[in-house]
C-alpha cells in the first residue's frame, strides 16, 4: 500500500497539474472517488490534496457533492494583470541588459522549440520564465517572492488563452522578440512600451478591462 503523505503528494500534484494545464474547466465539480479511483489510492489522500487546493483558491470543497474549480473573476483577472504590470514594469527599468538579455533569449529560443513542437505545457511554462528573468536580474528578492506568488493564476490563465485561441502562442512569440530587441539595444522605454503592448494584448485575450491609465 501507498503510504499516507505519498499518495496525498502524489493526489495533488495530479490535481494541480490538470487545474493550471486547463484540463479541468472552470465550474467543473469533481469527484474524489473518481480522482481516487483514476489514481488506485483511497479517499483520504484526496481529500487532503483537494483541501489544500482549496487554501491555494483553485477549488471549492462541497461535502457530499464534491470539489468546485473555482473560476477566476474578471476582477482577479484584472487584479492579476495589475499586479503583473507594477512588478514586471519596475523590474524591466532596472534590468541590466547584459544580465537579463542572454537569459531571455535562451527561454526564447526555448519557446520557439516548444511551439514548433506543439507543447502547450512547456510553452506555458516557458512563457512565465521570459518574464521572471528579467524580475530576478533586478535582484530585489521581496518583489521576486511577491511575483513567485502570482504564477499558478498567471500559468492557468495563460494555458486558457493559448488553449482557446491557436494563433495566440505565435503571437506570444513575436511579442516577446520585440522586448528581448529593444533590451538588446539598451533601450528601456522601448522595452517597456513593448511589454506594455504585450501585457495589454494579453488582458484582451482574457476578457479583462483594459489599463486604467489607457481607458
Amino acid at each position: 500500500m501507498i503510504p499516507a503523505v505519498t499518495a496525498a503528494s502524489r493526489a495533488y500534484d495530479h490535481v494541480k497539474q490538470r487545474l493550471l494545464s486547463g484540463d479541468y474547466a472552470d465550474g467543473e465539480l469533481l469527484s474524489e472517488g473518481a480522482i481516487a479511483d483514476e489514481l488506485g489510492v483511497s479517499r483520504t489522500p484526496v481529500r487532503e490534496a483537494l483541501l489544500q487546493l482549496q487554501a491555494e483558491h483553485l477549488l471549492t470543497l462541497y461535502p457530499k457533492r464534491g470539489a468546485l474549480v473555482t473560476p477566476m473573476s474578471p476582477r482577479a483577472v484584472a487584479d492579476l494583470f495589475e499586479v503583473r504590470e507594477l512588478v514586471e514594469r519596475h523590474t524591466l527599468r532596472l534590468a541590466e541588459p547584459e544580465v537579463a538579455v542572454p537569459q531571455l533569449e535562451a527561454v526564447l529560443t526555448r519557446q520557439r522549440e516548444l511551439l514548433a513542437a506543439d507543447d502547450r505545457a512547456g510553452f506555458v511554462a516557458a512563457d512565465r520564465d521570459f518574464h521572471r528573468a528579467w524580475v530576478a536580474a533586478a535582484g530585489n528578492a521581496i518583489l521576486l517572492d511577491l511575483y513567485d506568488g502570482l504564477r499558478d493564476r498567471q500559468h492557468r490563465l495563460v494555458a486558457g488563452t493559448v488553449a482557446a485561441d491557436a494563433t495566440r502562442a505565435s503571437a506570444i512569440v513575436g511579442e516577446h522578440l520585440r522586448i528581448v530587441i529593444a533590451l538588446r539595444a539598451g533601450d528601456h522605454s522601448a522595452a517597456e512600451r513593448a511589454l506594455l503592448d504585450h501585457l495589454d494584448v494579453a488582458r484582451a485575450a482574457s476578457g479583462a478591462p483594459p489599463r486604467r491609465d489607457a481607458r
